[in-house]
């Protein structure tokens, strides 16, 4: 579902110094991308370093600082989320790495409440880590051989279905931390270090493989983020695409900004699992670490308009901002998004301070939490308000033609039900 804005021209700026304004908006603009990406190739790399540890010499020390470095490598790449929706590049490429929910019993063990097969996802309790050949669309599969391959080539989406995310993030946290089986109450997945241990010290099954599994995984994410973040360099496809039109680039921008506070984040992220009261509706529901996703996806968002972004290893990237361009066009306008984007950071910072002290984002979600309620959807309105600023942007700036994500749980609420 999509929401279209439309305008028409508001300013004859077409002279040189507003189109040279704009490109060095859009150079700004690929040089986050480029930093972002770049950022998020080095923490996966950084949890690469530490899932090989965790393979060679099982332990719960080396299993917490697996889930920490996965944990790191959230922050980066959540912020680089605002670059979807506008991109193409980015968009084609985004469910390898970040797909989600995910039917985990594709992928290993669960427990027994979770069921089998059903009539939407014939694969859901596939296992594949426990089955080295199995039927999947007909064909025998030979997976005595876990491979990157075989889990982008053959499992990420088999049959056709969302729900089997076979690759990215979801997967590697589903392996690190297990099924969080606590419903709304407090506590993440609990997986024991022992399902990556040798020999007798081996508990539930196919320890070899399992570990198999998270470093072809984690390997894949890897070189998956090394393509995009070429894909931002100064010779790469999506900055030249980016680039070669000025108006274009603009609404990319615009519309990345726009989809991702407001269906994306304000309406599936957010409303749709304060309306089910469902925590496997959480971002990251098997590590608790969804208020984090949350946090960051706005900051991304922020990122995008003030033209900076902050590394991490704390250097700044920073330039012409669409901050400076709404300025020239209308400086109240800057004003009102300058405070619309610092409320929902706040919003989202009181979401993700109350779960860093025991509120967890899951536990928010259960119904007749009114405090929960208070807090998820204090983010979700100051996400649909800055959408609403953003609107008036597209307008000032002249940009026509506009389409941002929606959402039923925001556009259609009984349809949710249905």
């Amino acid at each position: 579902m999509k929401r279209l804005f439309t305008t028409t021209a508001l300013c004859l700026a077409a002279t040189a110094s507003f189109a040279d304004t704009r490109a060095d908006v859009l150079t700004t603009y690929a040089d986050i991308a480029a930093a972002t990406y770049g950022d998020s190739l080095t923490t996966a790399q950084t949890l690469q370093a530490a899932v090989d540890r965790l393979i060679a010499e099982p332990s719960q020390t080396n299993l917490i600082a697996a889930r920490t470095a996965w944990k790191a490598a959230r922050v980066p790449y959540q912020q680089s989320e605002a670059f979807r929706f506008g991109n193409p590049i980015v968009d084609d490429w985004e469910g390898k790495v970040n797909a989600w929910p995910l039917d985990e019993g594709l992928i290993d063990y669960v427990d027994n409440a979770y069921g089998g097969a059903t009539d939407e996802n014939a694969a859901a309790a596939l296992n594949v880590i426990a089955n080295p050949t199995f039927t999947l669309s007909g064909t025998e599969v030979d997976a005595t051989e876990i491979t990157p391959a075989l889990l982008s080539g053959t499992l990420q989406e088999a049959d056709g279905v969302e729900a089997n995310v076979a690759t990215g993030y979801h997967a590697i946290e589903f392996l690190l931390w297990g099924q969080d089986l606590n419903g709304n109450g407090p506590g993440a997945g609990d997986r024991p270090w022992t399902d990556y241990a040798a020999g007798d010290d081996c508990t539930n099954d196919n320890c070899e493989r399992r570990g198999a599994y998270l470093k072809a995984a984690t390997d894949l994410l890897v070189s998956d983020l090394e393509w995009m973040t070429a894909q931002w360099a100064d010779d790469g496809a999506a900055r030249a695409n980016v680039m070669a039109d000025e108006g274009a680039g603009i609404s990319a921008m615009l519309t990345g900004m726009g989809s991702l506070s407001y269906g994306e984040q304000a309406g599936e992220r957010m409303r749709l699992g304060l309306m089910l009261n469902d925590p496997e509706e959480e971002h990251d529901c098997f590590s608790d670490n969804t208020h984090n996703s949350h946090y960051y996806d706005g900051l991304g968002v922020q990122n995008v308009y003030l033209g900076s972004y902050t590394r991490v290893d704390g250097s700044t990237v920073s330039g012409a901002s669409l901050s400076g361009l709404v300025t020239e066009a209308d400086a109240a306008l800057d004003t009102e998004m300058r405070l619309k984007l610092g409320t929902t950071m706040r919003e989202l910072g009181q979401i993700k301070t109350a779960a860093e002290a025991g509120f967890a984002y899951d536990q928010m979600l259960e119904a007749g939490n009114a405090a929960g309620e208070d807090l998820v959807m204090g983010g979700v309105n100051a996400l649909i308000d800055q959408t609403r600023s953003i609107e008036r942007v597209v307008a000032a700036l002249g940009v026509d033609g506009i389409a941002f994500e929606g959402s039923d749980s925001l556009d259609n609420p009984g349809a949710v039900f249905e």
